[in-house]
């Protein structure tokens, strides 16, 4: 009954060849925006299924071959790298994205690729820390951070990259060391999302939080005058910035051609879109994330935080090491 289903949408979809269908995870209104102009520009209507990253990885691998969706766009190179392990991208070569996107921001064989950047940082209550005592990631495990580091629960894919590369930048043994330093350091249970960190710093629960930059736009862009006023008790930092260190982690929001996209080039055609210089724009200034594009920078609110190295690792290793990741959260017990 589910395959009669999607082969009827396969076969209405091909009545009408000038579309293309995303699976996406995001849930911004920059992507709304994107999609709009996309179809003023090009011509091409954009349907769009939105879900949890689980829910629609999952419906993707079992609709198969049936599937109508052409793209998948989601948060996070360890999502990407599962979504290709499971064989539900095809590769595509397309010389522009080849040209504006480093090729630590995309896959090798052409699976996937970066659409925008975050950096995941530390932020700070302003009234609590000195910024200057502020160093790395490595640092956060030191005593005299007892009792003053929020963040989010291990299960979290943001936390579960960060110690993937640490994991590929130090190994196992220095990564579970780590991981057990920062856990014995918590001002609290994990809990909630990045911005719930942020709310809980302004109320003088701990000190240093664990955040990605773009939620820091969030909140001083908020509509709730209690998250405008969070923002302005709080600092960002970027940690390992020294000359020998290896740069502030970051991580993408990225998209890939589905294994059995009916609209292959409409999906290729999109892609482009999305890291052409008007969307990479879009997405920096009503998202607050920073542009994969080399030729674009970042909006000025961005600008205003401050330049920084960052850590330029081949990201799909941070997907290889997802799974050894998630085991040394549980063996520490990080919750």
């Amino acid at each position: 009954m589910i395959k009669i289903f999607f082969i009827v949408i396969v076969l209405l979809s091909s009545l009408n060849a000038n579309e293309v269908n995303i699976y996406t995870h995001r849930h911004y209104p920059s992507d709304k925006i994107l999609f709009k102009k996309f179809t003023q520009i090009s011509g091409i209507k954009v349907n769009v299924v939105q879900a949890n990253s689980d829910q629609i990885m999952k419906r993707l691998e079992e609709e198969g071959k049936y599937s109508p969706a052409d793209l998948l766009l989601t948060v996070d190179v360890g999502r990407l790298y599962i979504a290709k392990k499971k064989d539900l991208f095809q590769p595509i070569q397309s010389k522009f994205l080849e040209e504006v996107i480093p090729l630590h921001l995309r896959d090798k064989e052409g699976y996937w690729f970066g659409v925008t950047k975050r950096a995941r940082v530390l932020v700070y209550n302003i009234d609590s820390i000195d910024p200057k005592s502020l160093s790395t990631y490595e640092a956060l495990t030191s005593k005299d951070y007892k009792g003053s580091i929020l963040t989010r629960s291990s299960t979290n894919i943001y936390n579960q990259s960060l110690l993937a590369s640490i994991i590929a930048h130090k190994g196992e043994k220095e990564a579970k060391t780590w991981a057990k330093g920062v856990r014995e350091n918590f001002a609290r249970k994990p809990t909630g999302s990045d911005r719930d960190q942020m709310r809980a710093l302004a109320a003088g629960v701990g000190k240093i939080a664990i955040v990605n930059t773009y939620y820091v736009g969030q909140l001083i862009n908020s509509d709730k005058f209690s998250d405008r006023a969070v923002a302005k008790m709080i600092g960002i930092f970027f940690p390992n910035q020294g000359e020998n260190e290896r740069g502030t982690h970051i991580n993408i929001s990225g998209i890939g051609v589905t294994k059995y996209a009916k609209n292959r080039d409409n999906a290729v055609k999109f892609i482009e879109f999305l890291c052409s210089v008007e969307a990479q724009k879009i997405f920096t200034s009503t998202n607050y994330e920073y542009p994969v594009n080399k030729n674009v920078s970042p909006s000025k609110l961005l600008q205003s935080w401050g330049s920084f190295k960052e850590d330029n690792i081949q990201l799909d290793k941070l997907g290889q090491n997802n799974t050894e990741a998630i085991k040394i959260f549980d063996e520490v017990g990080w919750q």
